[in-house]
């Protein structure tokens, strides 16, 4: 080992165990395409195994943003991972495709290779929850760049679909069933504002809170949702005509984008429950559910769009794949997100 790179701050000793930990992770990702990693440079995937008529592929790519530094005060990764993979792979499920593969880039000051191992492992057990093959990625060791114990984390999905099975939201009408699948939570997006609440209000990250019925960091820390499975099942049974991935912005920044030109969504407050966590932060900070939902997913972490005639097939085949989903509007013949009826919460007094 290069004693000159040890002095300059770089751990090649802990590159390897890295490497050691992680491989293990990878192998238990493979599925149909996968292709044996030969020593080269660059990650492979048989597109041919799949056999698709007029194949077109669809990639996204993402991070967790700031909830890493939720990650860091409370010292827990494992669920980081599978926020990362939901981050990229929702969004190519939105349009219609099947998760293929992944790649991830880790990069930190100083390498640990159990820190490594957790957030890799938690990739790696999200994307076989997809079907995805975890196939490389990039661990980088940047002394200089980190904080001690701190790290940064993205990754990139590739999936695909057949040509006419793009959901572009096109054919959508008005009068079409706009369905909600539940959040876990916060998910991955709104944490700079989040922190902030809590610098501001003095809340500690280990608080217990009842109603939560766990500390606030380890419900902010709840992974985000992975719907890949779920929105495959229906696709089987319906005609999805359009799909809309709940992340930053919340309903009126995401839905619209996948609307015709000239049609919105009329959502009815009531048909869903709001997740304790956002009625916590409401309570504590005066903010009213209004503002929230213009940021948060508050409780919505995906929408689809069918048929009036479909959509109770759509529910039950929803909760035969273990989500909780709930008709939750309709497309109207008017441009925006509007809203009907109050918020259905778990606790909370202020308007």
């Amino acid at each position: 080992m290069s004693r000159a790179y040890t002095e300059a701050g770089v751990n090649l000793e802990n590159g390897y165990e890295s490497v050691r930990r992680i491989t293990p992770h990878l192998e238990k990702t493979k599925r149909l395409g996968s292709l044996p990693f030969q020593g080269g440079f660059g990650a492979m995937f048989d597109l041919s195994a799949l056999n698709l008529k007029e194949p077109v592929l669809v990639s996204g790519t993402d991070g967790v943003g700031t909830k890493l530094k939720v990650a860091f005060t409370m010292n827990e990764h494992g669920g980081i991972g599978q926020d990362v993979v939901a981050m990229c792979v929702n969004d190519i499920v939105a349009q219609g495709a099947e998760p293929l593969y992944f790649l991830d880039y880790l990069a930190t000051g100083h390498l640990q290779p159990e820190q490594a191992e957790a957030i890799v492992g938690g990739i790696a057990a999200a994307c076989e929850q997809v079907g995805a093959a975890l196939i490389g990625g990039e661990t980088a060791e940047m002394p200089g760049m980190y904080a001690a114990g701190e790290y940064d984390v993205a990754g990139f999905a590739v999936g695909a679909c057949e040509k006419p099975d793009i959901i572009t939201g096109t054919e959508v009408k008005s009068g079409d069933v706009v369905i909600g699948l539940s959040s876990t939570g916060v998910h991955s997006n709104g944490f700079s504002l989040i922190r902030h609440w809590m610098d501001t209000y003095t809340i500690p990250y280990d608080r217990y809170v009842d109603v939560l019925g766990e500390t606030v960091g380890e419900a902010l820390l709840r992974p985000t949702a992975l719907y890949a499975k779920a929105l495959q099942a229906v696709r089987q049974k319906v005609t999805v005509k359009g799909c809309a991935h709940i992340t930053g912005g919340g309903f009126l920044e995401n839905i619209p984008r996948t609307l015709p030109e000239g049609l919105g969504v009329e959502l009815d407050l009531s048909s869903w429950t709001v997740p304790a966590v956002f009625s916590y932060f409401h309570e504590v900070t005066g903010v009213s559910y209004e503002e929230m939902r213009d940021v948060f997913n508050v409780g919505i972490g995906m929408v689809v769009i069918v048929r009036p005639e479909d959509a109770p097939e759509t529910l039950q085949t929803l909760q035969n794949a273990g989500e909780k989903a709930s008709m939750m509007g309709t497309v109207v013949q008017r441009e925006g997100v509007s809203y009907i009826g109050e918020h259905n919460v778990l606790f909370g007094t202020r308007a």
